[in-house]
């Protein structure tokens, strides 16, 4: 299948059909961590368009644990779907996928803490929805018109998530293979790895991923128009 190299959704499709009558696909993209999942997410949004596309992060709803210490804050299993304030995120995809905004909650990582304030996501014709567990609960895949999985190897998932966590997160060596050891690593085995069965579509995690990003892209367009 050839794959024209200026692919792209056209400028606004909400405007040229009327935003009552555009379909919104929503679209899951799942994978360990450090599978490249945010990467391919980040790129197809751009590739799409900020007028046609909103990208909604699992990041940005962990259970807020103010109420905790700090060292209790960071005992906890982030890995686990209970961590996650899983109904807020499915309350949000739906209501983008009908066509409302929505104020996403904001994590700051190194205070394992919910930050003050948030951001607001407009309802657009294509809704992202990205992270390692959005697969896990049927609720959620229930919303999705398309899921994918993101595959890579586990040791270039692990080095992947040591710089990230170093660079980005504050964290050392030591914590981040301790959390991979303790939490990380039985938490993709038992939740993650299996939702990779429920995925209509698998692409690598490793290389570079435009191809795939450009081919998205067209297969989205014609989905919406389908529809």
């Amino acid at each position: 299948m050839a794959i024209d190299e200026g692919a792209s959704f056209p400028p606004s499709l909400s405007a040229v059909m009327g935003d009552s009558e555009t379909r919104r696909l929503v679209v899951g993209i799942a994978g360990g961590t450090g599978s490249g999942k945010s990467t391919l997410a980040r790129r197809l949004a751009r590739r799409i368009g900020q007028d046609d596309c909103t990208l909604v992060s699992q990041d940005n709803y962990y259970g807020d644990l103010t109420h905790l210490g700090l060292q209790a804050r960071a005992r906890v299993n982030f890995d686990h779907p209970e961590s996650i304030d899983s109904e807020l995120l499915i309350d949000h995809v739906r209501t983008l996928k009908r066509g409302d905004s929505v104020m996403t909650p904001r994590y700051d990582f190194s205070r394992h803490a919910r930050a003050t304030g948030g951001s607001e996501l407009l309802s657009r014709g294509v809704i992202l929805v990205e992270g390692i567990l959005v697969l896990v609960w049927p609720a959620l895949t229930e919303l999705m018109d398309v899921k994918i999985f993101v595959d890579a190897p586990d040791d270039i998932r692990l080095l992947r998530r040591m710089r990230r966590d170093i660079a980005d997160r504050g964290r050392d060596v030591d914590s981040v293979l301790g959390q991979y050891e303790d939490t990380v690593r039985p938490m993709h085995d038992q939740y993650v790895r299996p939702s990779r069965g429920l995925a209509d579509l698998i692409v690598p995690g490793e290389g570079d991923n435009q191809i795939v990003v450009k081919f998205l892209a067209v297969a989205l367009k014609a989905l919406r128009g389908a529809g």
